[in-house]
C-alpha cells in the first residue's frame, strides 16, 4: 500500500469516525452520568463490534451480508430496536436530578454491562456494513500482501475510532457539572432519549441502495 492509498483511506475514516452517531451518543451519554471509565468501556464494546464488520467486508463476508435480506434486515431491526428501546428507558425516567455513580458494589457488572451495550449499538449497525463493503475495493490492492494490508486498515481504524468515541465521551464528562444541577436530569433525559429514538426511527429506514 502506497503512502497516498492510506492517505486516502486516512481521510474517509476520519470523516466516518468523527461523524456522530449511535455509538458517540451513547458513550457521550454514558460520560454524563457514569463516567469516563464506563464510557470507556461502552466505548470498546462498539470498537470490538465495529472492527469485527470491518473484518467481515475485508473478508468478503460483508458483500454476502448486504446482498441478503434476511440477514441485513435482521441486522437493521435489531439496532433499530435497540436504540428507540434506550430512548424509551430514558423517556420514561421520574429522575429529576443525577449523581454521578459511585465504585460499590459490582463494578464489573457495571462495565461488563456497559460494554455490552456498546457491542450491541455497534454490531447492529448495517451503515457500518455498507461503508466498509463499499469501501474497501477502492483501497485494496490485489499485487501486495492482503493481510499487512488488513492490519494497516484496522489499526488505522482503531485509534481513530477509539480517539473520537473517548473525545466524546469526556466532552460528556466535562459537561457533567451543568447537568447535574438540581433539576436538569429529566430534560437530559428527554433530550437523549428524543436523539435515541431519532436515531432508531432513522436506522430502520436504511436499506441496501
Amino acid at each position: 500500500m502506497t503512502l497516498e492509498i492510506w492517505s486516502y483511506y486516512l481521510l474517509a475514516i476520519l470523516i466516518l469516525t468523527a461523524s456522530p452517531g449511535p455509538s458517540v451518543l451513547l458513550c457521550l451519554s454514558t460520560g454524563v452520568t457514569r463516567g469516563l471509565q464506563q464510557a470507556f468501556f461502552a466505548a470498546l464494546g462498539s470498537l470490538l463490534a465495529t472492527t469485527g464488520i470491518l473484518t467481515l467486508s475485508f473478508a468478503g463476508l460483508g458483500a454476502v451480508i448486504v446482498s441478503s435480506d434476511a440477514i441485513f434486515h435482521l441486522i437493521k431491526w435489531v439496532g433499530a430496536v435497540y436504540l428507540i428501546y434506550l430512548g424509551l428507558k430514558l423517556l420514561l425516567a421520574k429522575q429529576e436530578d443525577y449523581t454521578l455513580e459511585k465504585k460499590t458494589d459490582g463494578p464489573q457488572k457495571r462495565d461488563l454491562a456497559n460494554f455490552f451495550s456498546g457491542f450491541l449499538v455497534g454490531v447492529s449497525n448495517p451503515k457500518a456494513i455498507l461503508f466498509f463493503t463499499a469501501l474497501f475495493p477502492q483501497f485494496i490492492d490485489p499485487q501486495t500482501s492482503l493481510w499487512t494490508q488488513y492490519l494497516i486498515f484496522v489499526i488505522t481504524f482503531v485509534v481513530l475510532e477509539l480517539a473520537w468515541l473517548m473525545t466524546y465521551a469526556y466532552l460528556g464528562v466535562k459537561s457533567s457539572s451543568w447537568i447535574f444541577a438540581k433539576g436538569r436530569a429529566k430534560l437530559f433525559n428527554r433530550l437523549t432519549a428524543s436523539v435515541f429514538i431519532t436515531a432508531g426511527a432513522l436506522l430502520s429506514s436504511v436499506n441496501r441502495s
